[in-house]
C-alpha cells in the first residue's frame, strides 16, 4: 500500500515509529469475505485459552457484551452509539463499523478472548476515568473509560484513541488491535472509550491523561514520555491534544506526550507546538485525502 510519511527527528521518538510501522501491520491480509471462507474451510477462528467456553467466529456480539466477566461494562467493547442487532455475530462486526473496511473478523475474536480471558482470571482490565458523581451530572460520561492492555510492570505508556467520526467510537478495529500489540511488545497500552464530538472526546482524552499520570503507582506504569495514537477521529484528537495540552480541555495542566501517532485524518492546522510526530494515510483514502494530509507535513511516498 503507498503510504505517505513524516516523522520529526529525535532520540525519544524512534521507538515509537518502529513501534507505528509494526501497528500498522494489525490491518494488512485479505478481504473479510474471502478471508471468511477459508476459515470455515479450516474451522479456524476461536480461541483455546482461558476460563469457560471460547468465543468463536459465530458467538454473538450480544453474548459477549452481557457476559458476567464484564462485570457491567462489556457495552464499551463495541459502539454503543451504533445500533446492534441481538443476532449480529463477531465474524460480521464489520456491519456496525461505518467508514471502515477489511476489518478482520479473526483478530474480533482474538481481542474478544483476550480480554474475557484477562477479566476471568481476576484482572482488572477497564477502568473509570470520571467519578460517580462526575456521571451523574453527565450521564454521557457513563459511556467512558479506558481499557487497559498490559505490558511489563513500569514499562512506558500510550493511549490509542479509535476513530468514528466523532459519531461513534470504533475501538473493536481501530484501537484494541494497535494496543494489543504493543502490549505484546511491553508497553502499556490504554483504549479510550470516549464520548462523540471533538470537544467532549477531547476533554475525555484530557481526563485519561489526568487519570493515569494520577494514578501511575496503582496502575505500574511509567507515563514520563507517554505517547499518543490515533486513527481518524482518533488521530485528531491525539494531534490536538499535544498541541494544545490538557489545560485547554478542563483538566490541570500535565506534560505534554513525547509522541503522536496519527493514522489516516485530513487534518491539516499547525500550531507549530506539535510533538514530534509520525503519520501516514493511504493514497486512496477517500476520507481523508492525502492532498489535505500534505498540507500539514512535508511527504515522502513510501512504494
Amino acid at each position: 500500500m503507498k503510504m505517505f510519511r513524516y516523522a520529526m527527528r529525535n532520540k525519544k521518538f524512534q521507538e515509537f515509529l518502529i513501534l507505528t510501522v509494526v501497528s500498522c501491520l494489525v490491518f494488512s491480509g485479505c478481504s473479510r469475505k474471502e478471508d471468511r471462507n477459508s476459515r470455515e474451510e479450516s474451522g479456524q477462528g476461536g480461541s483455546t485459552v482461558g476460563n469457560g467456553s471460547a468465543y468463536t467466529l459465530d458467538t454473538k456480539v450480544a453474548d459477549v457484551i452481557s457476559d458476567p466477566a464484564f462485570d457491567g461494562y462489556g457495552r464499551l467493547i463495541f459502539p454503543v452509539d451504533r445500533a446492534i442487532d441481538e443476532d449480529l455475530r463477531l465474524q460480521d462486526v464489520e456491519e456496525i463499523l461505518i467508514w471502515y473496511n477489511n476489518v478482520n473478523p479473526d483478530r474480533t475474536v482474538e481481542i474478544a478472548n483476550y480480554l474475557k480471558d484477562h477479566a476471568s482470571s481476576g484482572e482488572k482490565i477497564f477502568y473509570d476515568i470520571y467519578t460517580e458523581e462526575e456521571k451523574e451530572e453527565d450521564p454521557a460520561k457513563e459511556d467512558t473509560g479506558l481499557f487497559f492492555f498490559r505490558g511489563e510492570p513500569g514499562a512506558k505508556t500510550a493511549i490509542v484513541n479509535a476513530g468514528g467520526g466523532f459519531s461513534y467510537v470504533a475501538a473493536m478495529h481501530d484501537s484494541f488491535p494497535q494496543a494489543l500489540e504493543l502490549s505484546k511488545m511491553g508497553y502499556n497500552a490504554f483504549a479510550l472509550i470516549y464520548r462523540p464530538g471533538a470537544q467532549t472526546a477531547c476533554e475525555d482524552l484530557a481526563r485519561a491523561i489526568a487519570f493515569l499520570h494520577e494514578n501511575r503507582e496503582e496502575l505500574q506504569i511509567d507515563t514520563e514520555d507517554y505517547s499518543l495514537w490515533g486513527g481518524s477521529a482518533g488521530a485528531r484528537m491525539a494531534a490536538w491534544l499535544g498541541s494544545y495540552g490538557t489545560s485547554a480541555f478542563g483538566e490541570d495542566e500535565y506534560p505534554a506526550p513525547a509522541a503522536v501517532i496519527m493514522q489516516y485524518t485530513g487534518l491539516s492546522d499547525v500550531t507549530g507546538n506539535e510533538p514530534p510526530t509520525y503519520a501516514c494515510v493511504g493514497t486512496s483514502d477517500g476520507i481523508a485525502p492525502w492532498i489535505r494530509f500534505g498540507r500539514r507535513y512535508r511527504c515522502r511516498r513510501m512504494d
